[in-house]
């Protein structure tokens, strides 16, 4: 406050005075120390000193009935020199809560309008004003702070109506059950809000089972805790207590509320066999079948691990043939069968079980041993199905095997011991048999690892035994034939002709060569190619590209031709095979790229297994022995006709009859009256005649041995056979003689393929001319006379000296 601050007359009601009345007294009659304190006497009088004034608080009582009520007057020095108007801002006033206090703007006497309440609003700070009738401010504003007096006008409360805890049965005393809290709204630091907590009833669940206290509580924490002994779940459940919360340290406003304690169950009950003695009967030869019940008894909680029982089989079950387990709902316990019995092996189970809880023990439980019971479990027989040693039957065999060979045996039992038939259900290649008595397996036929049926190497079948006894029971079983491949097949060369450079230093030259083989792995490739003919070897190589493959090269330059190479092939089975293989090799001129030249193909080139030179000999020749068939039929005719006057060999009966014989034609035969010769085309088209024999053909010199290829249809390095030659003394018809060489030609492994050029010395049998054998004829040879061909001039002179090369030609013939 300034010097200039307000001064405060106040009277507070209740404690202070009351100042109702001293409103009637005048200014005169208050003491001027205590209105203007800030006056002090100076020389024996007032004077103005500086002041700074601090308000204590107003205390005013909640709930009061005097209202409106005076609670303190303000007053400013500005009353002395003119008028002074007092305002009152703040909570109370013109906030909220509004209208609970006011100000007289005259006198300057704040009052309380309204009952207040602590719970709601513990104390007020409110500004006072002093104003001039303008509005100016004369004094700083004074802060004013009421507070609010608490009465005890608030009863305890419970934190929950009814409280709910639990205590373990045979607790100690002073064991802590729960705790259990209350508010009051009074002020906490006053008598009003102390609050004290009691238990004022008990009452046992079910009722009247104990009567004496059994619990207590803290008066000032609320905390509840065991008194006595005897909390027994199996005697009683539990208690439900009435409490009791007063303020004033217990002597004030109270409340009530309830508290229900569960005594909660401990294991000190171990189950008991009721009874402790069951028989039971179990089929044979059955699994997963429930075959009776036995209980256990348990007085502690249902529902819990305290009662749940675990059932144990503790002898009797070596085979672990039974099982058992807990009925959830009725603590029961199951057996059942989980392995078939078998009557024939054991006939009667005794079994020893025990029971125990799901949880352990109290140590508080009396110290029993466990219980346990008897169980005496018949084996009941029925007919049984006959049993399969093994399921599936395997076999490892050589798919190979002989028929006959026994595959496998004792494959089947009956547990009954009565006779078994056995059965093959399915074997879709028939490769099996079976006795039907004893049950041995056979095979019937050799196995083939190439059948559709076999997969991976591997044969199915099925086999059914069924047993004698009244109803037939049967039963099956997989046959698993596990073939192993043998080497079956022998290897097949191809291909079996091709073409290479007759250049013999090129890298490119030489044919490929591979083999196939039928049998599987490890019975096939890798391959090996070797060459067999020593005669061969000198000119050709063979090298191994990889498993599957070689290339066949020459060694020298060979002649422009074809060759017949026989090479071998083995392949990598065990044993392993081989076989031999004929390859019709072309040698032709190459280009540049490595291939055949198409002109030198053409030219040089050959189908017939000949040469180019020996072929120009061999039609040099034909056309040497043609012009000699033309003289020689010349000559014949004359002959006859100067046969008839009895004259010589070429003179005819009259000159008229003489005529030229050598004629131009296209057949070669008798002349005109020749109907059944041969036609000449022969000579430009053989391909239709057939195969001669190799006699037939013009010694050749100079080609190599094994030049000439092979025929395919007959095998390798057979002899020839003997053909037919004509005595020169019995001259018959040619025909006869081309036929029988015709025919040993046909099997003649050792001629040209049938596409070879073949040469006939035969022009029929109508001819006027005769057969040119009669001048080679024993008959003739002797007896005629060529002397008179002198006088025919020197244009014959020269038959005279051929006549023997003829008869020498025609003999070779």
């Amino acid at each position: 406050m300034t010097s200039r601050g307000l001064a405060v007359l106040c009277v507070l009601v209740a404690g202070l005075g009351q100042v109702g009345s001293s409103s009637q007294a005048g200014r005169e009659d208050l003491n001027p120390v205590v209105l203007y304190p800030w006056r002090q006497r100076s020389s024996g009088g007032l004077s103005r000193v500086k002041r700074d004034w601090i308000i204590p608080p107003i205390r005013v009582l909640e709930n009061s009935k005097q209202v409106p009520e005076n609670l303190v007057q303000i007053k400013s020095d500005k009353i002395f020199t003119g008028e002074v108007i007092y305002k009152l801002e703040g909570p109370g006033v013109d906030q909220d809560p509004k209208d609970l206090f006011e100000i007289d703007d005259k006198t300057g006497w704040i009052r309380s309008m309204i009952p207040l309440d602590r719970e709601k609003n513990r104390s007020f700070t409110l500004k006072a004003f002093a104003l001039s009738p303008s509005g100016e401010r004369l004094e700083n504003p004074s802060t004013i702070e009421i507070v609010v007096l608490d009465q005890n006008d608030n009863r305890p409360n419970f934190s929950q109506k009814e409280f709910s805890g639990s205590v373990s049965e045979f607790s100690v005393p002073g064991t802590s059950v729960m705790s259990v809290t209350a508010t009051d709204a009074d002020d906490p630091t006053t008598d009003n809000a102390i609050l004290s907590y009691s238990i004022i009833g008990q009452e046992s669940i079910p009722p009247l089972r104990i009567n004496k206290t059994m619990f207590g509580i803290n008066n000032e924490t609320g905390a509840i805790y065991t008194r006595d002994v005897g909390l027994d779940w199996e005697v009683v459940k539990g208690f439900r207590l009435t409490l009791q919360v007063a303020d004033m340290s217990g002597m004030g406003l109270i409340s009530l509320a309830n508290a229900v304690i569960h005594v909660t169950d401990i294991n000190n009950n171990p189950p008991q066999f009721a009874p402790d003695l069951y028989t039971m009967s179990a089929v044979e030869n059955k699994v997963d079948f429930v075959i009776g019940w036995v209980n256990a008894t348990d007085n502690d909680e249902p529902g819990t691990g305290n009662w749940e029982t675990k059932y144990t089989i503790a002898k009797g079950n070596p085979s672990r043939n039974f099982a058992i387990r807990t009925d959830p709902v009725t603590n029961e316990g199951i057996l059942s069968v989980v392995k078939a019995l078998d009557y024939e092996t054991q006939e009667v189970y005794t079994l020893t079980l025990t029971v125990e809880n799901v949880n352990p023990l109290s140590i508080k439980a009396p110290k029993d041993p466990v219980s346990s019971a008897t169980v005496v479990v018949t084996v009941v027989n029925e007919n049984e199905a006959p049993r399969f040693n093994k399921d599936p039957i395997e076999i490892v065999v050589l798919e190979s095997v002989d028929p006959g060979t026994l595959l496998a045996s004792n494959i089947a039992y009956d547990p009954d011991n009565a006779k078994l038939k056995y059965d093959i259900l399915r074997d879709p290649e028939g490769w099996l048999i079976i006795n039907h008595e004893t049950g041995e397996i056979a095979a019937r036929k050799p196995f083939d690892v190439r059948s559709p049926h076999v997969k991976n190497n591997i044969y199915n079948a099925v086999i059914r035994v069924t047993d004698t006894d009244a109803g037939g029971i049967s039963t099956t079983a997989s046959l698993v034939i596990t073939l192993r491949e043998t080497n079956d097949f022998f290897p097949q060369l191809f291909p079996q002709m091709g073409t290479v450079c007759s250049e013999s230093g090129r890298e490119t030259s030489g044919l490929f060569l591979s083999a196939v083989d039928e049998d599987l792995p490890p019975h096939a490739e890798p391959f090996t190619f070797q060459l067999q003919d020593i005669n061969v070897s000198a000119n050709w190589t063979i090298i191994q590209v990889n498993e599957t493959h070689a290339v066949l090269r020459p060694l020298v330059e060979l002649e422009i031709g074809e060759y017949a190479v026989t090479v071998l092939v083995t392949d990598s089975g065990t044993p392993s095979l081989g076989a031999y293989a004929q390859v019709n090799v072309t040698v032709c001129l190459c280009g540049k790229d490595g291939e055949c030249k198409t002109e030198a193909a053409a030219i040089f080139g050959t189908r017939v297994g000949v040469s180019f030179i020996a072929l120009l000999v061999i039609m040099a020749s034909i056309a040497l022995l043609l012009l000699l068939l033309l003289l020689a039929v010349a000559v014949g005719n004359c002959r006859r006709h100067h046969m008839k006057k009895g004259e010589g060999l070429l003179v005819g009966e009259s000159d008229e009859d003489i005529r030229d014989n050598v004629l131009n034609y296209d057949e070669q035969g008798g002349g005109e009256e020749d109907e059944n010769a041969f036609n000449i085309d022969l000579l430009r088209n053989p391909v239709d005649v057939g195969p001669l024999p190799i006699s037939f053909y013009p010694p050749i010199t100079g080609i190599p041995r094994g030049k000439q290829p092979l025929r395919k249809d007959y095998p390798d390095n057979l002899p020839s056979p003997s053909y037919p030659r004509k005595p020169p003394a019995d001259p018959t018809d040619i025909e006869d003689f081309i036929n029988d060489g015709l025919e040993a030609a046909d099997h003649d492994p050792n001629v040209p393929p049938y596409d070879t050029a073949l040469i006939y010395d035969y022009e029929s049998d109508g001819s006027l001319a005769g057969s040119l054998s009669s001048i080679a004829s024993a008959s003739s040879d002797g007896d005629q006379d060529y002397d008179y061909l002198n006088d025919w001039g020197p244009r014959f002179k020269k038959l005279l000296l051929s006549s023997d090369a003829i008869h020498i030609l025609l003999n070779s013939t």
